[in-house]
Parts: C-alpha cells; structure tokens; sequence
C-alpha cells in the first residue's frame, strides 16, 4: 500500500483593517438576500402620522368613491426591504486572500476575475461580517462604481412618506391651533 503525504495548505481568507483594499479580484461568490430591519418605533411614527393625512382624505373621499386601494400590512412594513449580498474575494499586493461583501446590485460587465480594483470599505455593525463595499474603482478597466442598496426609506415608499408628512404637519397644525387658544 502506497502512502501520499499531502500537506494541504489552504489558504486563511482575512477581512481588510484599512479603509482601502487595493487587489486583483479573485472570485465573486454566490450572492444571497439580506434583509434591512426596520425599527418599530420609526415605523409606528411614519404609520401613526399617515393614518392621520389617510383619515382626513377618507372622510373627503368617502361620499366620493368606495377605495380602492391595498394597503401592505403592519407585518410587511415591518418586516423590511432585501437587498442582494455578494461576497467578493480579492488578492492584496502581500498575497493575502481578503473577504468583503457588495450590498446591491452592479452592472454584470463591471467586475471580472483578475480585475486590479481598489475597493473603500466600511466596518458593519455586526463585527463578525465583512467589510461592506462603498466604492469600487476597477483600475482595469478605468470604472468608478458605487453599489446602491434598498433602504428603509426606499421600502415604505414615497406615497407612504408624502402622507406622513402631510399628517405630521396636520397634528402640528391642530397643536398650533390649541396653544393659541
């Protein structure tokens, strides 16, 4: 029986400590959705002043018409936008193999393995992730790239916003009125 001594070197993969990563890109892994939580007390505001804008076009719009429109639930509100993760690798100058993550979407053309790329990353908030990627410069290619994530914000919706606005300048308006008086 014949023996092979093997000594299998696999490779640590390290997360960048610099606020720049400069490497040639290595792979991009298979991407995955996260979701963005959404704190209750924001979206119990953003509800709450809402409700009141919607109350008022209900009372105006009720002899009118007979609604209509869905609304998404408490739940699904709550529940938070997802936006796509994709774990990169990448090559630094001292041959270390260096993990971070891009959150969003970029064009398909714009990342290649063996890429030169200079990346500026942000720590996240749970310190056992990756970097996550603001900025890509592929110095292959000349292209100066900024991924672009969906954000609480983005999730409840401009309609959503515009009403709140428009119920939270409605009570400060009525507090106004009684403090006069």
């Amino acid at each position: 029986m014949v023996t092979m001594d093997i000594d299998l070197h696999t490779r640590r993969v390290a997360h960048p400590t610099e606020r720049i990563a400069t490497g040639r890109l290595v792979r991009l892994m298979t991407s995955y959705a996260r979701e963005v939580k959404v704190g209750q007390p924001v979206l119990v505001a953003v509800l709450t002043a809402a409700g009141v804008a919607g109350l008022l076009s209900r009372t105006v719009r009720a002899p009118r018409s007979s609604g209509g429109r869905t609304r998404r639930s408490f739940k699904e509100l709550k529940k938070g936008p997802e936006f796509l993760v994709t774990p990169v690798r990448l090559r630094d100058a001292a041959d270390r193999l260096l993990e971070v993550e891009l959150h969003g979407h970029l064009p398909q053309s714009a990342l290649h393995p063996g890429d030169h790329v200079q990346l500026t990353v942000r720590p996240q908030p749970d310190a056992d992730l990756p970097p996550r990627i603001e900025r890509v410069v592929n110095l292959t290619t000349g292209q100066q790239l900024t991924p672009r994530t969906a954000t609480v914000w983005s999730h409840l919706g401009p309609p959503l916003l515009l009403q709140a606005a428009l119920g939270a300048l409605l009570l400060l308006g009525v507090a106004a009125c009684s403090a006069l008086s």
